[in-house]
C-alpha cells in the first residue's frame, strides 16, 4: 500500500485515466502501454524514488487486472 502523498496522487491520476481510457474502448494491452509510458516518464523525470515507482506500478497493475475495477466499462 502506498503511503507517500505524491505516489498516492500519481496512483489516483493513473487509475482515473485508465478508467477513462477503458470507457473510450481501449483494450487492456493498450492500457498497459499507457501505463508503461507513464511510469517511464516518472522514472526519467525523477519525480519519485525508484522504489516508489516500482510500488506504484505494482498497485496500478493490481488495479488494472482486478475485474471489479473496469467491469461495466466497454
Amino acid at each position: 500500500m502506498l503511503q507517500d502523498t505524491r505516489a498516492i496522487r500519481f496512483y489516483q491520476r493513473l487509475t482515473d485515466a485508465l478508467v477513462e481510457l477503458r470507457q473510450r474502448g481501449y483494450s487492456l494491452d493498450e492500457l498497459r502501454l499507457y501505463l508503461d509510458g507513464y511510469l517511464a516518464a516518472l522514472r526519467h523525470g525523477s519525480e519519485l524514488e525508484p522504489y516508489l515507482v516500482h510500488r506504484l506500478e505494482e498497485d496500478v497493475v493490481r488495479f488494472m487486472y482486478d475485474p471489479s475495477n473496469l467491469t461495466g466499462v466497454s
